[in-house]
């Protein structure tokens, strides 16, 4: 099934070369994980504090329960600190 992944801040640094508007569209598994997408995409689990599928959260302790489906958007972001 196809996915888009959005990476954000700092991870839009591990999309592949080219991409466009932060995205990319992939292939995964029929019982693909948002922490799968995560490790695909090599970002470390930590870093991955924000992600939502189909702009909902999905909570740390739910994303390795296989809930993704074709067509899906997973939007992921970094810890984000300022002042």
């Amino acid at each position: 099934m196809k996915i888009t992944v959005k990476l954000f801040a700092s991870l839009s640094d591990l999309l592949p070369p080219g991409t466009r508007a932060n995205a990319v569209e992939v292939e995964v598994g029929e019982d693909a994980t948002p922490n799968a997408v995560v490790d695909q995409f090599r970002v470390p689990r930590k870093m991955a504090h924000l992600v939502l599928c189909n702009g909902m959260f999905v909570e740390p302790e739910r994303r390795d329960l296989p809930m993704l489906k074709d067509g899906d958007v997973i939007a992921i972001w970094p810890p984000i600190a300022g002042g």
